[in-house]
């Protein structure tokens, strides 16, 4: 059981987040680099990554997801009043190992701090950029004291399926199948925390659609979300409905979108080497041309927007490429996301109705967003719907 006190710890990765936020730090630079050649995605869509992650690190941030969850930082120190009467503790859940996901960059290193928080021993199972183990070295040099009880190594598939037996909590990140698969081979009572198959959507009220500027604005959102991460995470944008009515059409608001997927694609560029992906957009392009829809690309294919693509065709999922659905109400994209089983893991909203905010309770969203925020949750959001630190503890009571 880690000795320092929580507060010493928060302080620690707070200061291991700073400098993991300057640009210039060569850690990071290094680990951008090896990110880059491991994923695919441009630099400047690494560093966006970065900066989201480690400026949400900060110490208030922490304490506040700690409070809200459990109470106060005390309860990780040993047995405070709560409730005016009864004394408890929250207890360290024990060994904890978190299997990090192929696509989202830094998933892991969220859970890892505030396993690390709960005074957990932590093992991440590490992509080949090593990530995670560089930012390790940076905090334990913060705190030499939990030296011992974090560290990462190389994750190498099923072949390592079996050593997460000998943990009590196991965190995982990857597709149902892979879940289903770890979790068959983890014993009772091991703890199972998984983060399955999601996407995420976004949905455009009339009212919203007031003006040119308000499209544009709600465009540039749209395609930000859309092309970080090459359209490849659960928080990226895979459908999108719009509303009829509004003062701007949904065909001039697509028109919208489609200017800012050129523009935000310039400065987000894609490096991916997967060179099918352009292909792949123009095989779609040319499918819709030819049932007679409208779309959207550029001459090389880079992004395609597809206007009022089948309901009975499921998202593209490819990268930088969309699918606009017009809608007459929220029910009409309820329907669509039934259809093809979708479970969500955000929604994005414009304009805030009553009808539009249940349409994310419909869905089972774990989160609303704003359009440009998909890829940008706070720190306190229940990722998965799940929370933060309390599955990494167990309370006792104190009978004294």
């Amino acid at each position: 059981m880690i000795k320092a006190p929580v507060r010493a710890i928060v302080a620690a990765i707070d200061a291991a987040a700073v400098a993991w936020c300057d640009a210039g730090f060569e850690p990071r630079v290094r680990a951008r680099d090896a990110v880059v050649r491991r994923t695919g995605y441009s630099e400047p869509m690494i560093d966006y990554a970065f900066d989201r992650l480690f400026g949400s690190l900060r110490r208030d941030s922490i304490e506040c997801v700690i409070e809200d969850e459990l109470g106060s930082l005390d309860v990780l120190d040993g047995f405070v009043e709560r409730s005016g009467r009864a004394r408890a503790a929250a207890l360290p859940a024990g060994r904890v190992c978190i299997v990090s996901s192929r696509t989202t960059v830094g998933v892991a290193i969220a859970p890892a701090i505030f396993a690390l928080c709960a005074k957990c021993t932590v093992l991440v199972k590490d992509r080949e950029d090593y990530l995670a183990t560089a930012f390790f070295e940076t905090l334990t040099s913060e705190l030499p004291e939990i030296r011992d009880a974090v560290a990462a190594r190389s994750w190498n598939g099923d072949a390592e399926t079996a050593t997460l037996r000998e943990f009590d909590v196991v965190v995982a990140f990857g597709s149902d199948a892979t879940l289903a698969e770890i979790s068959s081979n983890l014993p009772y009572p091991t703890r199972m925390i998984g983060y399955g198959t999601k996407a995420s959507a976004g949905y455009v009220a009339r009212e919203a659609l007031a003006g040119a500027n308000a499209a544009a604005a709600i465009a540039a959102g749209a395609a930000r979300d859309l092309i970080l991460y090459e359209s490849e995470g659960c928080l990226s944008l895979h459908a999108l409905f719009v509303e009829e009515g509004g003062a701007i059409g949904v065909h001039e608001f697509t028109e919208h979108l489609a200017t800012a997927l050129r523009d935000v694609g310039a400065e987000l560029p894609s490096v991916l080497d997967d060179a099918s992906a352009p292909a792949r957009r123009a095989a779609a392009r040319d499918l819709a041309a030819f049932r007679g829809e409208r779309y959207f690309a550029d001459a090389g294919a880079q992004y395609l927007a597809v206007l009022d693509p089948p309901r009975a065709s499921p998202p593209f999922f490819l990268p930088r490429t969309l699918g606009i659905h017009r809608v007459a109400r929220p029910a009409d994209a309820a329907a669509y996301l039934s259809r093809h089983g979708i479970t969500l893991e955000a929604l994005a909203i414009a304009g805030d109705r009553n009808d539009v905010r249940d349409l994310a309770l419909r869905t089972k969203a774990a989160r609303i967003a704003r359009f440009g925020s998909l890829q940008a949750p706070s720190l306190g959001v229940f990722h998965g719907g799940r929370p933060r630190i309390a599955e990494f503890v167990s309370w006792i009571g104190d009978e004294t």
